[in-house]
């Protein structure tokens, strides 16, 4: 294997079971309004499934981020995975910035403000791990050549 890929998905692992953990620790006003007004966000009561919810994501944004990093060589990749950076940056300062200034989203609970900014830090670990593993190229002049065709005897 080029990378330690077992690296990533055991962090991936621990990171959607820690957001799960934490996510579950909404408030008592937090999940008074989850069981009257938002019941599709329900799942966040439960840490397995908010934990698995957050392992999902991990694994899209992976093969996402894993499929860029195949596809494409280069400056070309490093510019996307720059940007696909930049976007994960810019999700968790506006998640940040929502759960301060929204009065029903700081109701919920710093726990569960953690749990959630824990998606977000997937996200750039992920990110971090396919811009900073290169790929290993063998130069063409270390290849073994082909051995040069005799002539046919005559």
């Amino acid at each position: 294997m080029q990378r330690n890929y077992y690296i990533l998905t055991a962090i991936l692992l621990f990171t959607a079971f820690l957001s799960g953990i934490l996510t579950s620790g909404i408030s008592l006003v937090g999940r008074v309004g989850v069981n009257t007004f938002y019941k599709t966000y329900r799942f966040f009561k439960i840490w397995w499934q908010a934990g698995f919810v957050c392992l999902v994501l991990l694994a899209v944004v992976a093969f996402l981020l894993y499929g860029i990093d195949k596809k494409f060589k280069g400056s070309r990749r490093l510019i996307l995975l720059v940007i696909f950076l930049f976007a994960f940056l810019g999700g968790l300062y506006l998640t940040y910035s929502d759960f301060h200034n929204s009065l029903s989203h700081r109701w919920l609970g710093e726990r569960f403000h953690l749990g959630i900014y824990l998606y977000w830090i997937g996200f750039c670990i992920t990110n971090l791990f396919f811009l900073l593993t290169q790929k290993k190229t063998v130069p063409t002049t270390l290849l073994p050549e082909a051995p040069a065709e005799t002539p046919p005897a005559q």
